[in-house]
């Protein structure tokens, strides 16, 4: 059984409506967001108001900055899972709504209702806080607000396995849990767990909702476990970040580097290359031998042959980016698209001489010149919807497919 969703070939799902919390019925059990019903988090944490799933354990998140504490409990990849004869199914959250000044609102995040492996059903919430961000000094203000329900029409009679995949691009807290039966965690059912840190493009950007970022879409297709820690704007190299992953239990690892670093203009080529080493270092001191898979960045013309940093451009509301650096500075090592790939082929090549288990992807393989004329990045540096799930699709048939490197792996688990 596939727990995550087969778009393109599932059922026209329903799309629900949200409402303030209904009051206690007499046929609903409430049943409170334990850690064994939830998949994709390294902890929750205990609020005034029920459970915050983080993507980062708490020792990782001291050591960050204010962007990374607000996209790490963003919820990627993060979902409820249980088995249920349950048709009646709501789930109570409080969640926080980014907000960028001088941007036009973006859409309300989105709840994926999965059954038995097949999307049945989307809905969102109301009320929640909003968090005002200025997109080049970070979080403003945060103005509370209550909580909301997610309600779903009701689902398929019998016993099923049930998914509710949280919004990828909103804090959720997870409040209570209500139907009109039993529910049971599900145990682990030995499939592989594939570990895959990125930026925001494999925290979802503009993916239509959580199970269609290209993750999740990959992972459906592998038929893996995903967690995802993709970070917006946070795929940084930082030592935590490594640390955290050399410590979680994984049969597969990906890193995806590059793009960040462009768009913060954090460091030189030199800094650059024994960064990237010493992340490797790290995340082998845990998983000598685990199949990992660097993969370099997707095309972003903008950045190619030009440095960064990104800096934000508004028309009428409409966010775009462009970028701020001058192509003459590559001579002094500032850090371009090109030179990223470069130097991180030369990088696992010199290091596959010793580890056989790393690889390397070329990210242009995933969106390149071609998929740039037929599906351009709106904003001139994250994909949209129908472009997560072309990325999804190659990734899976890449890595996944006959011949991919995680594929070779369960070849070898036999």
């Amino acid at each position: 059984m596939n727990p995550q969703p087969d778009h393109d070939h599932g059922p026209d799902f329903a799309v629900a409506s949200a409402s303030a919390p209904a009051p206690p019925g007499a046929d609903r059990i409430t049943t409170p967001p334990t850690p064994d019903l939830v998949r994709g988090a390294f902890e929750l944490e205990r609020t005034e108001h029920g459970v915050l799933p983080h993507r980062l354990p708490a020792w990782a998140r001291a050591q960050g900055d204010g962007q990374l504490a607000m996209v790490e409990a963003q919820p990627s990849g993060v979902r409820l899972v249980f088995r249920t004869r349950a048709i009646a199914v709501e789930l109570d959250t409080l969640r926080t709504r980014p907000v960028y000044q001088s941007a036009a609102p973006r859409p309300d995040g989105v709840y994926d209702l999965v059954v038995d492996g097949r999307l049945v059903a989307q809905a969102s919430t109301t009320g929640g806080n909003v968090l005002v961000a200025d997109l080049v000094n970070g979080p403003v203000e945060t103005r509370p607000g209550p909580v909301g329900t997610v309600r779903f029409p009701p689902l398929p009679e019998g016993e099923k396995r049930v998914e509710i995949w949280l919004p990828h691009n909103e804090i959720t807290e997870l409040v209570a849990l209500r139907t009109d039966a039993p529910v049971e965690p599900v145990p682990a059912d030995g499939r592989r767990v594939w570990l895959h840190h990125g930026s925001s493009i494999s925290h979802g950007s503009d993916a239509a909702s959580p199970t269609t970022t290209w993750p999740a879409r990959a992972a459906s297709l592998g038929d893996v476990e995903l967690v995802n820690l993709g970070l917006g704007g946070s795929a940084l190299l930082d030592a935590f970040t490594a640390r955290a992953m050399r410590d979680t239990a994984a049969d597969l690892i990906s890193v995806k580097i590059g793009i960040n670093l462009v768009n913060t203009d954090l460091m030189r080529l030199r800094a650059f290359t024994a960064a990237v080493h010493g992340f490797l270092d790290t995340v082998r001191e845990g998983h000598p031998t685990t199949p990992l898979l660097v993969v370099s960045p997707l095309l972003c013309p903008i950045h190619e042959d030009t440095p960064g940093p990104s800096l934000p451009e508004f028309d009428g509301g409409r966010l775009s980016v462009r970028a701020g650096g001058d192509p003459a500075e590559r001579v002094a090592g500032k850090l371009t698209l090109n030179a990223i790939r470069d130097e991180l082929a030369r990088i696992v090549a010199q290091r596959a001489a010793d580890d056989p288990h790393l690889h390397y992807l070329d990210g242009r393989e995933l969106y390149g010149e071609a998929d740039f004329a037929e599906l351009p990045l709106p904003d001139r540096l994250h994909p949209d919807a129908a472009t997560h799930r072309r990325i999804g699709e190659r990734f899976a048939a890449l890595a996944f497919g006959s011949g991919g490197v995680f594929a070779a792996a369960a070849e070898d688990r036999g």
